[in-house]
């Protein structure tokens, strides 16, 4: 009986092993799809910063990348009296074969692998062209020079003439998106903090009906509350400027950020804070000294959602400190310049790839604590 049953087992296991490794190379597989449909744009945003406006016009970004394209290797230049009209015979040495304007226009792919399209249609010349590699490496600086300052830079026009453009001077923006991230993600941490740490450790009436409360803010559409809080802005006189969205975004920030924080907070081990309670620590010092270095994870994470969320908007900056040139966010000013310069690919792709560099910065730099953050108060045990 024991002979029978072994095999069985060592199959359950084989078996078990073998959907484990299935799966892992599953979601290896899924999660790899994932990365790379996020970084080829991101990676063409980064190139296309860098190319010249009519390379741009012309090719696209991944022609950077080592590629074969027809070369012009030879002309032909047809007879005057030959009927563009009608089908063009081509003579023996392109392995003849008659061919309409159309198609010579479009490429026509010769018996020795060659291509043969107009050099100048009018004139009844052929271009003879080989395919070969070749590599477009014509890079410039000199967008993001004219997206970051406010001066002019001259282009060239189709028909060869110089055309003068203002230059967008996101410099400004830049600073003006800094001014109003930071306090606006430094603020409601802060209070959301304290917050969680009454809720999880401090026991007064109401706790639970206050805590529901602020759960609940959760839903409260964020565009619902827009109106109310402008009106009492004006009458404040306090629209237009950072101090408006500095308390829009703690207000609309702090029901997340409280939450997530409990969630961390609550579980820190009550062993740690009985030995402070008995040591003679009050609660602030437990907060500041135990509490904040502890929580850094749930800080961290939040840190991200808050700065990304306020870095990428446009409505509340738009409603609270208005469209002047002067206190534009970059959300704002990216927004005029593809109005103004929808067909400047090279200044819109700098101008959106200078937006992500502080993002993806703070990402990175905080990202070893974002699982951490997230997962907090998840599992007990």
């Amino acid at each position: 009986m024991a002979a029978v049953i072994a095999p069985s087992r060592t199959a359950r296991r084989a078996s078990a092993k073998r959907q484990q490794l299935i799966g892992k190379i599953i979601v290896n597989a899924v999660l790899a799809i994932i990365c790379i449909a996020w970084t080829i744009p991101t990676l063409g945003l980064l190139v296309s910063s860098f190319r010249l406006r009519d390379d741009i016009a012309t090719s696209g970004w991944w022609t950077v990348l080592p590629h074969q394209e027809f070369k012009t290797v030879g002309t032909l230049q047809l007879a005057k009296e030959i009927d563009l009209r009608q089908p063009i015979v081509f003579p023996a040495e392109l392995g003849g074969g008659s061919y309409s304007v159309d198609d010579i226009a479009l490429g026509v792919k010769l018996p020795d692998g060659r291509q043969a399209t107009w050099e100048n249609r009018r004139g009844r010349l052929l271009a003879i062209q080989a395919g070969a590699w070749a590599v477009n490496t014509n890079f410039t600086t000199e967008n993001y020079a004219n997206v970051l300052s406010g001066k002019q830079f001259v282009v060239k026009n189709a028909d060869g003439t110089d055309r003068a453009i203002q230059g967008d001077d996101l410099w400004g923006a830049l600073i003006n998106s800094v001014t109003v991230a930071i306090p606006a993600t430094v603020i409601p941490i802060l209070i959301a903090a304290f917050a969680a740490y009454g809720f999880a450790w401090m026991r007064f009436p109401g706790r639970f009906l206050l805590f529901t409360m602020v759960v609940a803010l959760l839903v409260v559409p964020l565009q619902v509350a827009l109106i109310p809080i402008l009106r009492d802005y004006v009458n404040l006189k306090l629209n237009g400027t950072y101090l408006a969205v500095w308390l829009a975004h703690t207000g609309f920030g702090l029901p997340l950020a409280t939450y997530l924080l409990y969630n961390y907070i609550s579980q820190l081990p009550r062993d740690i804070l009985e030995s402070a309670f008995i040591d003679g620590a009050s609660h602030f010092t437990i907060f500041t000294q135990l509490i904040l270095p502890l929580s850094m994870p749930a800080l961290a994470s939040f840190a991200i959602f808050q700065f990304l969320w306020v870095w990428n908007d446009y409505l509340v900056a738009l409603v609270f400190i208005g469209a002047q040139p002067n206190v534009q966010v970059l959300t704002m000013r990216l927004a005029d310049m593809v109005g103004s310069r929808g067909q400047d690919w090279h200044i819109l792709t700098a101008g959106a790839f200078i937006t992500m560099l502080i993002p993806l910065t703070v990402f990175f730099s905080l990202q070893r604590y974002f699982v951490r953050g997230l997962l907090a108060g998840s599992v007990k045990g």
